[in-house]
């Protein structure tokens, strides 16, 4: 004689395994997807519209480059003859920005599903700060720069180019 209760419990268990299991294994709910430390490789525009940066990756670590900025601040001054001039090291101040990298040594953090230890530079004033980057739940590549602390940071998101 059977448990009619113990039957019950344990078709509801076998189902709810089931389903969990087709949740977490199913190509709509690709897991290893959001992991893939190569998904922020590309271009990507700030939501201002205003520049873009290609993402690439060399010796396993993240790099950004600018690609494209906007100049209409300047008719004078197109892009293509704008210089680092604010650079700290005057030997370097003759660079392009165009081309520029801008983000060097990411590294992606798989508990974290962010990339960390980055260097970002800001061609506008010269300096450099700490960074990191991640993908926040929209799809946007949010990089901060910091200074010591994580707290006392900024951010610039992007949209992927498409």
């Amino acid at each position: 004689m059977t448990d009619g209760g113990s039957f019950c419990m344990g078709r509801l268990f076998l189902l709810t395994s089931l389903v969990l299991t087709l949740f977490f294994t199913s190509p709509a709910f690709p897991q290893d997807q959001h992991r893939d430390p190569d998904r922020i490789v590309g271009k990507w525009i700030t939501e201002k519209k205003n520049l873009i940066v290609e993402v690439y990756k060399q010796d396993h670590k993240y790099k950004a480059k600018i690609v494209w900025f906007d100049d209409t601040d300047d008719l004078n001054r197109p892009a293509e003859m704008r210089r680092d001039d604010q650079n700290p090291d005057p030997a370097l101040r003759k660079r392009k920005i165009l081309g520029l990298e801008i983000l060097k040594l990411l590294a992606f953090n798989k508990e974290s599903n962010s990339w960390e230890n980055g260097v970002i530079y800001d061609a506008l004033t010269g300096k450099e700060w700490s960074s990191y980057a991640f993908i926040t739940n929209k799809g946007l590549l949010r990089v901060k720069g910091y200074w010591r602390f994580k707290i006392f940071s900024k951010s610039v998101d992007f949209l992927p180019v498409k």
